[in-house]
């Protein structure tokens, strides 16, 4: 290809375009959506491991579903609430499935049903219901504030659970004063399979994840438990603080990992998509940039921008390149290095062979000096020595 400011005959070169997140691993742990969470962050680059930390199970033939819609029928509350879409239908599902449906129906019409967001506002219109109020924040948060603004003393209110109870919810109402029918609609549940859980821990603990995702308050308790159980948790609780970045969709479904002292990143929006685009911001700004041999290096999780070209790197070789780069420009010595292989022994042959893997994957032999019997240096730019010299 030509450029037409280029004189004629000169070529320009083009470089092969990669996402945003191009050299990053992100873990996504959601049951619903996975796919559609998945497509959005390969599209942008992203290499994706996948493992349901949770999953949903229907409540059409529970009892206690039942016994709740059965109430509400029979004794009018007066106020719903309506949490998520895939619950709201499922419930009106399940009372058609009983020969309920029209009863429960007609009921709704006659009550004040509050509805927490866009989404699940669409539900209830979909089943010919109008809600009388929905926050704009989609917080759990703001429904309660103008519950108890208006006053639940002495009142009935129906609360549609999203798969875990609402403990501080339904107790701030009780509070109140209010009595509350708890209407359980599905209940999440450890996934049957928990192999693919256990290798998305096993990668978060090895510092094999860039940023592991969350879409419901469940998933992450489900995965905190997993790796309570399997006695990794003060490991997964260190990578989470230090280099994995945990992403949440939202405040709501931060609050496990809150809870032990885990800070997140949230977009603005809760959506699948703003939650992407987060990570495109987040992620590469954690990247290193260093200024090598003339060369502009970026060192991304399991992969190199060498002036802006994307440079797929074995995990042997990141390793080593991470630990060059804590002290760019110093002398690393051997010995160091093959402490940083995994399973690699003492034999240092294998820090010759990795760094030659490296050096062959970066295409670009300069970038890292051997220094004669003390071991291996980024060849960190002149320039850059005084900047980098405290690192």
């Amino acid at each position: 290809m030509y450029d037409e400011q280029q004189r004629p005959g000169q070529r320009t070169e083009q470089r092969p375009e990669h996402g945003p997140l191009a050299g990053f691993t992100v873990g996504v742990t959601a049951a619903r959506r996975a796919d559609e969470l998945g497509a959005l962050l390969q599209r942008r680059g992203a290499t994706v491991v996948h493992a349901p930390a949770l999953r949903i199970v229907p409540l059409a033939d529970d009892g206690e579903l039942l016994a709740a819609t059965k109430e509400i029928i029979d004794l009018a509350p007066d106020v719903v609430v309506a949490t998520t879409a895939i619950g709201f239908r499922g419930w009106v599902e399940a009372a058609d499935g009983w020969g309920l449906g029209e009863a429960l129906l007609a009921r709704l019409r006659e009550v004040e049903v509050l509805a927490r967001g866009p989404k699940v506002k669409g539900a209830i219109r979909a089943a010919g219901l109008t809600e009388k109020w929905s926050p704009s924040s989609e917080s759990m948060a703001e429904v309660l504030d103008r519950l108890l603004e208006e006053g639940v003393e002495g009142r009935r209110v129906a609360v549609q659970l999203h798969g875990e109870p609402l403990p501080g919810f339904v107790e701030a109402l009780r509070e109140g004063g209010a009595e509350v029918v708890p209407v359980p609609v599905y209940r999440w549940m450890p996934p049957e399979d928990l192999s693919p859980l256990d290798r998305l821990l096993d990668a978060a603990v090895s510092r094999g994840l860039d940023a592991l995702t969350f879409t419901s308050a469940p998933a992450a308790a489900s995965l905190l438990s997993r790796a309570e159980e399997r006695g990794l948790l003060p490991e997964l609780l260190t990578a989470l603080g230090h280099d994995v970045l945990p992403a949440c969709v939202g405040p709501v479904t931060a609050l496990p990992l809150q809870a032990r002292g885990i800070d997140t990143v949230q977009p603005e929006r809760f959506r699948l998509g703003p939650l992407v685009q987060l990570l495109c911001q987040e992620l590469p700004g954690r990247a290193r940039s260093l200024p090598i041999a003339g060369r502009r290096v970026e060192i991304r999780g399991h992969a190199v921008l060498v002036d802006g070209d994307l440079r797929p790197v074995p995990p042997a070789g990141m390793s080593l390149l991470r630990v060059l780069s804590r002290r760019p420009g110093w002398v690393v010595a051997r010995a160091e290095l093959l402490r940083a292989l995994p399973g690699a022994g003492r034999d240092e042959h294998a820090v010759e062979t990795a760094m030659a893997r490296l050096r062959t994957a970066l295409g670009v032999p300069k970038l890292i000096q051997t220094v004669v019997k003390r071991g291996y240096r980024l060849a960190l730019d002149p320039a850059a020595d005084e900047k980098y010299a405290d690192a």
